[in-house]
């Protein structure tokens, strides 16, 4: 007997909780495969996934067991490269056709992201597999495999070029551009990867557009500048002060220090010789936007954001330890030798363990940046109240559900609306640029061109091929990207955006 809550007694029994389990009439069911239709082995293509395990050593009669790891572990990175530019893709349509000013979308942006970086931490930890075999193990196939080597990996390529690796920092291969090693339709495919704008152009014309940057609003910048150089006035005054000439000099150089840092923050024309020589990557309002996020974090609307950034610095440092894992493990494996491709081995994936090859480099460089809460300027009270909430625009930046292709419905704006920055609103300029004609002003024409419209209709879809295609150009392909190309990735991606407009006429 035990004593009920509500004073009533009950009485208590075990419970047997594999009660049934054993009795046939409980497994009882219906066979649905039984009766034809999909079944899992036809869904999955298991048949195509299972036998395309085939051994170089068998071919050559001479089996070697572990090359069967070899190739299912490889084989299992590239599935995962398929499934991070997926979604990687995804996350850049919605950023393309600006579904993210209806903020509803942030969280599905960094739910991706955040998928993103789960599948890379699988893929680093996936080394460890690979390091249960001995460097004389893999010495028994190895020289089966020339010329064939991990640097042809396209996927890997492609994902490089869609986050926004700027080709003049790369590391050069054996003197030669990576795209050298690829021909045909993977040429193609490699081609369009480095057209496409990137998720770094991508997210740097949404941070330029952060609420509070505005020059005849709340003006952050100048706020943060006149506020850190009046705190760094006052600290270095009380630095004057002091009697201890060692304290107050060693005070008085870390106040030096911290007036040339800021300095560094401060000018724009620094900022873009920095920018030319790949020091710094965001534009000079697109790092003031991310810093402002930094700054005020908690408030509602930039809580997300903050999030989504975060996310851009982890799948940064994800790709340097997949990186960093990838050297050890050649090195363990074949020290010194040169790779099966014909490079350096070693030493030229050493070289790209570094920043040359992170893409958001200066979301991590913001920590130089930080200062002390009472240094952050207060916020308006309209800025503050315009902060507490998402902001969610009319249905033209609607998702139109969970299928993201639609840049807006049918029953959303109809070109003419007349909202400020409307993306189906395209004004004269854009107009007569496709050939259509107008009257209006040309005033506000990257915020209101159409992104992705079609001659027939400006609510259009998102095409990674259309879209590359467009910023290129038409007509016959070069065997090689003309220089216009490369400068093409690395402009504000509203050029890219404005091109595709006259393009598409």
């Amino acid at each position: 007997m035990s004593g009920c809550p509500f004073n009533r007694e009950t009485r208590s029994s075990p419970v047997d909780l594999d009660d049934g389990l054993e009795n046939d009439a409980a497994q009882e069911g219906i066979n649905k495969a039984a009766l034809g239709g999909l079944v899992y082995g036809d869904y999955l293509q298991l048949h195509k996934i299972l036998d395309a395990q085939v051994l170089e050593s068998t071919k050559h009669h001479n089996t070697i067991h572990d090359e069967h790891l070899f190739i299912t572990t490889h084989q299992a990175y590239e599935l995962w490269f398929k499934q991070i530019l997926w979604e990687l893709d995804s996350i850049r349509q919605i950023f393309y056709h600006r579904q993210i000013k209806n903020e509803r979308n942030m969280l599905k942006v960094v739910s991706r992201m955040h998928r993103i970086t789960l599948i890379f931490h699988l893929l680093v930890d996936q080394f460890s597999v690979m390091e249960t075999m001995t460097p004389l193990d893999f010495f028994d196939f190895r020289h089966y495999l020339a010329p064939a080597s991990g640097f042809q990996s396209l996927q890997f390529r492609m994902l490089e070029n869609k986050i926004g690796v700027p080709d003049s920092l790369r590391v050069p291969y054996n003197k030669r551009h990576f795209r050298d090693s690829f021909r045909g339709e993977e040429f193609e495919k490699l081609r369009l990867s480095e057209i496409e704008p990137t998720l770094l152009q991508l997210v740097q014309e949404w941070l330029e557009r952060t609420p509070g940057l505005e020059v005849g609003g709340f003006n952050f910048w100048e706020k943060l500048k006149k506020s850190v150089s009046e705190r760094l006035e006052e600290e270095a005054c009380k630095a004057k002060l002091m009697e201890n000439a060692t304290l107050k000099e060693e005070l008085m150089n870390e106040i030096r220090k911290q007036q040339e840092t800021f300095g560094s923050l401060f000018d724009e024309k620094r900022h873009i010789h920095l920018m030319s020589k790949g020091t710094r990557r965001l534009s000079y309002k697109a790092l003031q936007g991310a810093l402002m996020i930094y700054f005020y974090r908690e408030e509602p609307r930039f809580q997300v954001p903050f999030q989504l950034l975060n996310s851009l610095m982890d799948l940064d440092s994800l790709m340097t330890k997949w990186r960093y894992n990838h050297v050890c493990l050649v090195q363990r494996m074949i020290g010194s030798k040169a790779g099966t491709g014909g490079s350096s081995g070693y030493q030229y994936l050493r070289s790209t363990v570094s920043d040359r090859y992170k893409v958001f480099v200066d979301l991590f460089n913001l920590a130089t940046f930080l200062v002390p809460r009472s240094w952050i300027p207060r916020l308006t009270p309209m800025l503050h109240r315009s902060l507490a909430k998402a902001s969610c625009c009319d249905s033209s930046y609607s998702s139109g559900g969970d299928d993201e292709s639609d840049a807006g419905s049918e029953a959303g704006c109809s070109g003419r609306c007349g909202q400020d920055h409307c993306v189906c609103c395209f004004d004269a300029a854009a107009a007569a640029a496709a050939g259509r004609g107008g009257t209006s002003s040309p005033s506000n024409t990257a915020d209101q061109a159409c992104e992705g419209f079609t001659p027939t209709t400006c609510n259009g879809r998102f095409s990674t091929t259309a879209m590359a295609t467009a910023t290129a150009g038409h007509g016959p392909r070069s065997p090689t990207p003309p220089a216009a190309t490369v400068l093409a990735r690395e402009a504000p991606v509203t050029q890219n955006l404005n091109k595709f407009l006259v393009l598409e006429k």
